[in-house]
Protein backbone atom coordinates (compact mmCIF):
# COMPACT_ATOMS: atom_id res chain seq x y z
CA UNK A 1 0.00 0.00 0.00
CA UNK A 2 3.01 2.33 -0.02
CA UNK A 3 4.73 4.16 2.82
CA UNK A 4 2.60 6.63 4.82
CA UNK A 5 4.43 9.91 5.40
CA UNK A 6 1.64 12.12 6.69
CA UNK A 7 -1.95 12.14 7.88
CA UNK A 8 -3.30 12.24 4.32
CA UNK A 9 -1.51 9.01 3.42
CA UNK A 10 -2.99 7.28 6.44
CA UNK A 11 -6.43 8.60 5.50
CA UNK A 12 -5.84 7.27 1.97
CA UNK A 13 -5.17 3.79 3.32
CA UNK A 14 -8.34 3.96 5.39
CA UNK A 15 -10.30 5.07 2.29
CA UNK A 16 -8.92 2.15 0.29
CA UNK A 17 -9.97 -0.32 2.96
CA UNK A 18 -13.40 1.30 3.25
CA UNK A 19 -13.90 1.27 -0.53
CA UNK A 20 -13.04 -2.41 -0.73
CA UNK A 21 -15.40 -3.22 2.15
CA UNK A 22 -18.18 -1.22 0.50
CA UNK A 23 -17.60 -3.00 -2.83
CA UNK A 24 -17.80 -6.37 -1.07
CA UNK A 25 -21.21 -5.40 0.33
CA UNK A 26 -22.95 -3.69 -2.61
CA UNK A 27 -21.35 -5.32 -5.68
CA UNK A 28 -23.11 -8.13 -7.48
CA UNK A 29 -21.36 -11.50 -7.15
CA UNK A 30 -20.46 -11.53 -10.86
CA UNK A 31 -18.71 -8.14 -10.70
CA UNK A 32 -17.29 -8.30 -7.17
CA UNK A 33 -13.86 -9.58 -8.22
CA UNK A 34 -13.66 -6.91 -10.95
CA UNK A 35 -14.41 -4.03 -8.58
CA UNK A 36 -12.02 -5.32 -5.92
CA UNK A 37 -9.23 -5.73 -8.49
CA UNK A 38 -9.83 -2.17 -9.75
CA UNK A 39 -9.81 -0.71 -6.22
CA UNK A 40 -6.59 -2.56 -5.37
CA UNK A 41 -4.94 -1.30 -8.55
CA UNK A 42 -5.98 2.34 -7.99
CA UNK A 43 -5.15 3.11 -4.37
CA UNK A 44 -4.73 6.57 -2.82
CA UNK A 45 -0.96 6.14 -2.38
CA UNK A 46 0.76 8.91 -4.44
CA UNK A 47 4.12 7.14 -4.62
CA UNK A 48 3.50 3.51 -5.55
CA UNK A 49 2.35 2.43 -9.04
CA UNK A 50 -0.33 -0.22 -9.53
CA UNK A 51 1.02 -3.65 -8.62
CA UNK A 52 1.68 -5.83 -11.70
CA UNK A 53 -0.52 -8.54 -10.20
CA UNK A 54 -3.52 -6.22 -10.07
CA UNK A 55 -2.86 -4.93 -13.61
CA UNK A 56 -2.71 -8.54 -14.85
CA UNK A 57 -6.04 -9.20 -13.15
CA UNK A 58 -7.61 -6.19 -14.87
CA UNK A 59 -6.24 -7.31 -18.25
CA UNK A 60 -7.61 -10.81 -17.71
CA UNK A 61 -11.16 -9.49 -18.12
CA UNK A 62 -10.41 -9.06 -21.81
CA UNK A 63 -10.04 -12.78 -22.38
CA UNK A 64 -13.61 -13.70 -21.57
CA UNK A 65 -16.76 -12.36 -23.24
CA UNK A 66 -17.29 -8.98 -24.85
CA UNK A 67 -19.81 -8.19 -22.11
CA UNK A 68 -17.18 -8.82 -19.43
CA UNK A 69 -14.66 -6.62 -21.24
CA UNK A 70 -17.27 -3.86 -21.56
CA UNK A 71 -18.05 -4.09 -17.84
CA UNK A 72 -14.32 -3.77 -17.02
CA UNK A 73 -13.94 -0.64 -19.17
CA UNK A 74 -17.12 0.90 -17.74
CA UNK A 75 -15.96 0.28 -14.17
CA UNK A 76 -12.52 1.77 -14.94
CA UNK A 77 -13.99 4.88 -16.56
CA UNK A 78 -16.50 5.36 -13.76
CA UNK A 79 -13.65 5.22 -11.26
CA UNK A 80 -11.63 7.70 -13.33
CA UNK A 81 -14.46 10.19 -13.82
CA UNK A 82 -15.78 10.10 -10.26
CA UNK A 83 -12.53 10.50 -8.31
CA UNK A 84 -11.13 13.81 -7.09
CA UNK A 85 -7.88 12.21 -5.92
CA UNK A 86 -4.87 12.69 -8.19
CA UNK A 87 -3.27 9.39 -7.15
CA UNK A 88 -6.39 7.41 -8.06
CA UNK A 89 -6.86 9.30 -11.34
CA UNK A 90 -3.31 8.80 -12.58
CA UNK A 91 -3.41 5.09 -11.72
CA UNK A 92 -6.65 4.72 -13.67
CA UNK A 93 -4.91 6.36 -16.62
CA UNK A 94 -1.96 3.99 -16.19
CA UNK A 95 -4.36 1.04 -16.48
CA UNK A 96 -5.82 2.59 -19.65
CA UNK A 97 -2.26 2.77 -20.98
CA UNK A 98 -1.62 -0.88 -20.08
CA UNK A 99 -4.81 -1.88 -21.89
CA UNK A 100 -3.61 -0.07 -25.03
CA UNK A 101 -0.20 -1.69 -24.73
CA UNK A 102 -0.93 -5.21 -23.43
CA UNK A 103 -4.69 -5.69 -23.51
CA UNK A 104 -6.54 -8.21 -25.64
CA UNK A 105 -8.24 -7.12 -28.86
CA UNK A 106 -11.67 -7.27 -27.19
CA UNK A 107 -10.57 -5.06 -24.29
CA UNK A 108 -8.85 -2.59 -26.64
CA UNK A 109 -11.93 -2.49 -28.83
CA UNK A 110 -14.18 -1.68 -25.87
CA UNK A 111 -11.80 1.07 -24.83
CA UNK A 112 -11.70 2.59 -28.31
CA UNK A 113 -15.50 2.88 -28.57
CA UNK A 114 -16.19 4.13 -25.03
CA UNK A 115 -18.69 5.66 -24.44
CA UNK A 116 -20.95 3.46 -26.56
CA UNK A 117 -23.14 6.40 -27.60
CA UNK A 118 -20.30 8.55 -28.86
CA UNK A 119 -17.90 6.09 -30.38
CA UNK A 120 -14.91 7.99 -29.05
CA UNK A 121 -12.90 7.99 -25.88
CA UNK A 122 -13.18 11.32 -24.06
CA UNK A 123 -11.27 11.29 -20.81
CA UNK A 124 -12.35 14.87 -19.98
CA UNK A 125 -9.66 15.64 -17.43
CA UNK A 126 -8.43 18.99 -18.75
CA UNK A 127 -9.76 20.78 -15.65
CA UNK A 128 -8.71 18.18 -13.08
CA UNK A 129 -7.40 19.72 -9.84
CA UNK A 130 -6.47 18.15 -6.50
CA UNK A 131 -5.21 20.84 -4.12
CA UNK A 132 -5.31 18.81 -0.89
CA UNK A 133 -1.48 18.70 -0.63
CA UNK A 134 1.49 20.10 -2.61
CA UNK A 135 2.22 16.60 -3.96
CA UNK A 136 -1.41 16.12 -5.01
CA UNK A 137 -1.37 19.54 -6.71
CA UNK A 138 1.76 18.70 -8.70
CA UNK A 139 0.45 15.23 -9.52
CA UNK A 140 -2.67 16.92 -10.91
CA UNK A 141 -0.59 18.44 -13.71
CA UNK A 142 0.55 14.93 -14.57
CA UNK A 143 -3.08 13.73 -14.64
CA UNK A 144 -4.07 16.50 -17.09
CA UNK A 145 -1.07 15.89 -19.35
CA UNK A 146 -1.34 12.09 -19.20
CA UNK A 147 -5.02 12.19 -20.19
CA UNK A 148 -4.26 14.46 -23.16
CA UNK A 149 -1.38 12.20 -24.18
CA UNK A 150 -3.53 9.04 -24.08
CA UNK A 151 -6.22 10.80 -26.13
CA UNK A 152 -3.54 11.62 -28.73
CA UNK A 153 -2.30 8.03 -28.60
CA UNK A 154 -5.80 6.68 -29.24
CA UNK A 155 -6.38 9.21 -32.03
CA UNK A 156 -3.09 8.34 -33.73
CA UNK A 157 -3.88 4.64 -33.42
CA UNK A 158 -7.18 5.23 -35.22
CA UNK A 159 -5.35 7.01 -38.05
CA UNK A 160 -2.80 4.20 -38.38
CA UNK A 161 -5.39 1.45 -38.12
CA UNK A 162 -3.75 -0.33 -35.18
CA UNK A 163 -2.80 0.43 -31.58
CA UNK A 164 0.60 2.03 -31.90
CA UNK A 165 2.37 0.51 -28.90
CA UNK A 166 0.31 -2.68 -28.63
CA UNK A 167 2.13 -5.99 -28.31
CA UNK A 168 -0.93 -7.67 -29.88
CA UNK A 169 -0.44 -5.74 -33.15
CA UNK A 170 2.84 -7.49 -34.03
CA UNK A 171 1.34 -9.23 -37.06
CA UNK A 172 0.11 -5.90 -38.40
CA UNK A 173 3.48 -4.25 -37.84
CA UNK A 174 5.29 -7.00 -39.75
CA UNK A 175 3.40 -5.89 -42.87
CA UNK A 176 3.83 -2.20 -42.12
CA UNK A 177 6.35 -1.32 -44.85
CA UNK A 178 4.24 -3.07 -47.48
CA UNK A 179 1.10 -1.25 -46.31
CA UNK A 180 2.85 2.12 -46.17
CA UNK A 181 4.18 1.75 -49.74
CA UNK A 182 0.59 1.35 -50.96
CA UNK A 183 -0.65 4.60 -49.38
CA UNK A 184 -1.39 7.68 -51.45
CA UNK A 185 0.59 10.81 -50.62
CA UNK A 186 -2.32 12.50 -48.75
CA UNK A 187 -2.86 9.43 -46.57
CA UNK A 188 0.84 9.11 -45.90
CA UNK A 189 1.01 12.78 -44.93
CA UNK A 190 -1.98 12.32 -42.63
CA UNK A 191 -0.28 9.44 -40.81
CA UNK A 192 3.08 11.16 -40.33
CA UNK A 193 1.26 14.34 -39.26
CA UNK A 194 -0.62 12.39 -36.56
CA UNK A 195 2.59 10.74 -35.36
CA UNK A 196 4.23 14.17 -35.19
CA UNK A 197 1.33 15.49 -33.09
CA UNK A 198 1.92 12.60 -30.68
CA UNK A 199 5.61 13.54 -30.46
CA UNK A 200 4.63 17.14 -29.74
CA UNK A 201 2.40 15.97 -26.89
CA UNK A 202 5.27 13.92 -25.42
CA UNK A 203 7.31 17.14 -25.39
CA UNK A 204 4.74 18.68 -23.04
CA UNK A 205 5.48 16.17 -20.30
CA UNK A 206 5.59 18.02 -16.95
CA UNK A 207 8.94 18.76 -15.36
CA UNK A 208 9.61 16.06 -12.78
CA UNK A 209 12.17 17.89 -10.63
CA UNK A 210 9.95 17.54 -7.55
CA UNK A 211 8.88 14.02 -8.51
CA UNK A 212 12.33 12.43 -8.58
CA UNK A 213 12.23 9.10 -6.81
CA UNK A 214 8.46 8.84 -7.23
CA UNK A 215 7.94 5.31 -8.59
CA UNK A 216 4.45 6.10 -9.83
CA UNK A 217 5.66 8.95 -12.04
CA UNK A 218 8.69 6.94 -13.14
CA UNK A 219 6.47 4.12 -14.40
CA UNK A 220 4.51 6.59 -16.49
CA UNK A 221 7.73 7.99 -17.96
CA UNK A 222 8.83 4.43 -18.82
CA UNK A 223 5.50 3.64 -20.53
CA UNK A 224 5.63 6.85 -22.56
CA UNK A 225 9.28 6.16 -23.40
CA UNK A 226 8.29 2.82 -24.96
CA UNK A 227 5.65 4.63 -27.02
CA UNK A 228 8.29 7.13 -28.10
CA UNK A 229 10.44 4.33 -29.49
CA UNK A 230 7.43 2.81 -31.29
CA UNK A 231 6.56 6.23 -32.75
CA UNK A 232 10.17 6.71 -33.85
CA UNK A 233 10.02 3.43 -35.76
CA UNK A 234 6.72 4.33 -37.45
CA UNK A 235 7.98 7.79 -38.42
CA UNK A 236 11.17 6.26 -39.84
CA UNK A 237 9.17 3.88 -42.06
CA UNK A 238 7.05 6.73 -43.44
CA UNK A 239 9.97 9.13 -43.79
CA UNK A 240 11.86 6.49 -45.80
CA UNK A 241 8.81 6.03 -48.04
CA UNK A 242 8.70 9.77 -48.68
CA UNK A 243 12.41 9.63 -49.38
CA UNK A 244 11.65 7.10 -52.15
CA UNK A 245 8.91 9.34 -53.56
CA UNK A 246 10.78 12.63 -53.34
CA UNK A 247 11.02 13.21 -57.10
CA UNK A 248 7.30 12.46 -57.54
CA UNK A 249 5.95 14.88 -54.90
CA UNK A 250 3.97 17.83 -56.18
CA UNK A 251 4.61 21.31 -54.82
CA UNK A 252 1.73 21.24 -52.30
CA UNK A 253 2.78 17.89 -50.84
CA UNK A 254 6.37 19.12 -50.59
CA UNK A 255 5.28 22.18 -48.61
CA UNK A 256 3.16 20.09 -46.23
CA UNK A 257 5.94 17.55 -45.73
CA UNK A 258 8.45 20.31 -45.04
CA UNK A 259 6.17 21.77 -42.34
CA UNK A 260 5.81 18.36 -40.68
CA UNK A 261 9.57 17.77 -40.72
CA UNK A 262 10.11 21.25 -39.23
CA UNK A 263 7.68 20.40 -36.39
CA UNK A 264 9.59 17.18 -35.77
CA UNK A 265 12.88 19.04 -35.61
CA UNK A 266 11.38 21.45 -33.08
CA UNK A 267 10.73 18.42 -30.83
CA UNK A 268 14.31 17.18 -30.95
CA UNK A 269 15.90 18.88 -27.95
CA UNK A 270 13.00 18.18 -25.59
CA UNK A 271 12.75 14.53 -26.63
CA UNK A 272 16.49 13.91 -26.38
CA UNK A 273 16.33 15.07 -22.75
CA UNK A 274 14.01 12.20 -21.84
CA UNK A 275 15.62 9.22 -20.08
CA UNK A 276 15.10 6.87 -23.03
CA UNK A 277 17.23 3.88 -24.01
CA UNK A 278 18.42 3.14 -27.58
CA UNK A 279 19.86 6.64 -28.03
CA UNK A 280 21.63 5.55 -31.24
CA UNK A 281 18.31 4.69 -32.90
CA UNK A 282 16.91 8.08 -31.89
CA UNK A 283 20.00 9.97 -33.11
CA UNK A 284 19.80 8.18 -36.47
CA UNK A 285 16.21 9.32 -36.89
CA UNK A 286 17.05 12.97 -36.25
CA UNK A 287 19.97 12.84 -38.71
CA UNK A 288 17.68 11.33 -41.33
CA UNK A 289 14.96 13.93 -40.67
CA UNK A 290 17.49 16.75 -41.08
CA UNK A 291 18.75 15.32 -44.38
CA UNK A 292 15.22 14.80 -45.66
CA UNK A 293 14.23 18.34 -44.75
CA UNK A 294 17.14 19.60 -46.83
CA UNK A 295 16.11 17.43 -49.78
CA UNK A 296 12.50 18.61 -49.55
CA UNK A 297 13.59 22.26 -49.45
CA UNK A 298 15.80 21.80 -52.50
CA UNK A 299 13.12 19.90 -54.39
CA UNK A 300 10.48 22.47 -53.51
CA UNK A 301 12.73 25.30 -54.71
CA UNK A 302 13.30 23.45 -58.00
CA UNK A 303 9.56 22.91 -58.51
CA UNK A 304 8.84 26.54 -57.64
CA UNK A 305 11.47 27.67 -60.15
CA UNK A 306 9.81 25.53 -62.82
CA UNK A 307 6.41 27.03 -62.02
CA UNK A 308 7.77 30.56 -62.27
CA UNK A 309 9.44 29.72 -65.59
CA UNK A 310 6.13 28.56 -67.05
CA UNK A 311 4.31 31.54 -65.56
CA UNK A 312 6.69 33.97 -67.27
CA UNK A 313 6.54 32.33 -70.71
CA UNK A 314 8.19 28.95 -71.01
CA UNK A 315 8.30 27.31 -74.44
CA UNK A 316 5.28 25.49 -75.84
CA UNK A 317 7.33 22.29 -75.84
CA UNK A 318 8.08 22.72 -72.14
CA UNK A 319 4.42 23.40 -71.39
CA UNK A 320 3.36 20.35 -73.36
CA UNK A 321 5.89 18.22 -71.52
CA UNK A 322 4.58 19.58 -68.22
CA UNK A 323 1.06 18.54 -69.20
CA UNK A 324 2.21 15.04 -70.01
CA UNK A 325 4.04 14.68 -66.71
CA UNK A 326 1.14 16.17 -64.77
CA UNK A 327 -1.15 13.56 -66.26
CA UNK A 328 1.27 10.86 -65.15
CA UNK A 329 1.37 12.37 -61.66
CA UNK A 330 -2.43 12.31 -61.45
CA UNK A 331 -2.31 8.51 -61.49
CA UNK A 332 -0.70 8.85 -58.05
CA UNK A 333 1.57 5.85 -57.91
CA UNK A 334 1.81 4.93 -54.25
CA UNK A 335 5.57 4.72 -54.31
CA UNK A 336 8.48 5.77 -56.53
CA UNK A 337 9.39 2.09 -56.64
CA UNK A 338 6.25 1.51 -58.75
CA UNK A 339 6.77 4.54 -60.99
CA UNK A 340 6.94 4.76 -64.78
CA UNK A 341 8.78 1.90 -66.42
CA UNK A 342 11.26 2.27 -69.26
CA UNK A 343 8.62 1.76 -71.94
CA UNK A 344 6.42 4.50 -70.51
CA UNK A 345 9.38 6.88 -70.26
CA UNK A 346 10.23 6.23 -73.90
CA UNK A 347 6.68 7.21 -74.88
CA UNK A 348 6.93 10.45 -72.89
CA UNK A 349 10.29 11.30 -74.47
CA UNK A 350 8.93 10.53 -77.94
CA UNK A 351 5.94 12.82 -77.41
CA UNK A 352 8.19 15.62 -76.13
CA UNK A 353 10.52 15.35 -79.12
CA UNK A 354 7.52 15.71 -81.50
CA UNK A 355 6.17 18.76 -79.71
Amino acid sequence: MGRPTNLRDIIGIIKDKASQSKAAIISKPKTLSLHLALLRATTHDPFTPPHPKHITTMLSYGYSSRATAAAAIEALMDRLQSTHDSSVAIKCLAIVHHIIKDGSFILQDQLSVYPSTGGRNYLKLSSFRDNTTPIAWELSSWVRWYARYLEHLLSTSRVLGFFLCSTSSTAEKDKEEEKVSALTNPDLLREIDSLTSLMEEICKIPNSLHMQGNELVQQIINLVGEDYLSSTNEISIRAEEFNQRMSCLNFGDSVELECILKRLEDCKERLLALPIKKKTLIENLWCFIREMKGRVENGKAYKEEGRLLLKHGGSESARFGERVLSYGDSVRFSSARFGLNGYSLAIVESVESCA
